[in-house]
């Protein structure tokens, strides 16, 4: 099994984590980004199990989702072309343990704080809410997630960058970031 808690400096390209609520266009952004960069994005697992279960996934199962995205970001590290867009992470996923089932597995959170992204993004929730009748649940939950996502960044001083507006806003707001990143 691949060490799923190394740190994202350990390949050449750069992990950039796209965080934020349910419907606040993450993957919109991921995958604009990554063409943008003519590079790739790796989708969240969460959507992709959903729909292949036709149900949302259990307490003991967040486990399995963080480790599965985590285990698809390794697996396409090798083809990104200097950024890797990441459609969520660990810290989504035991986020929305702690709000669904109150706590978060002890090995979800050890993967939650050990594995790192080189630049985090989050969506603010200003794109229009839009029901997909398993995932997601209101447009209250989702400010929700978006509140206790700021304060949980704010309370571990992760810096991040908030993006707000249209795709193309948002894409633009990225690219002038990563502009002095890369300078």
């Amino acid at each position: 099994m691949p060490d799923l808690s190394s740190p994202a400096s350990s390949s050449s390209a750069h992990r950039l984590a796209i965080l934020g609520a349910e419907s606040s266009g993450k993957s919109l952004l991921a995958e604009a980004l990554a063409q943008r960069y003519q590079s790739v994005w790796v989708p969240e697992y969460l959507r992709e199990f959903v729909d292949t279960h036709q149900r949302v996934p259990t307490e003991a199962e967040q486990i399995l989702i963080a480790r599965t995205q985590v285990e698809r970001e390794l697996a396409l590290l090798p083809e990104s072309k200097g950024w890797l867009f990441c459609d969520t992470s660990p810290l989504m996923t035991a986020l929305y343990s702690r709000h669904y089932f109150g706590r978060v597995d002890a090995e979800l959170e050890i993967l939650e704080k050990q594995h790192r992204y080189d630049f985090i993004v989050v969506t603010a929730p200003d794109f229009p809410w839009t029901p997909d009748g398993l995932q997601r649940e209101s447009p209250a939950v989702r400010q929700q997630i978006h509140e206790d996502l700021l304060d949980l960044l704010d309370e571990r001083e992760i810096p991040f960058l908030m993006v707000s507006g249209s795709l193309q806003e948002r894409v633009e707001q990225v690219d002038f970031a990563l502009s002095f990143l890369l300078a």
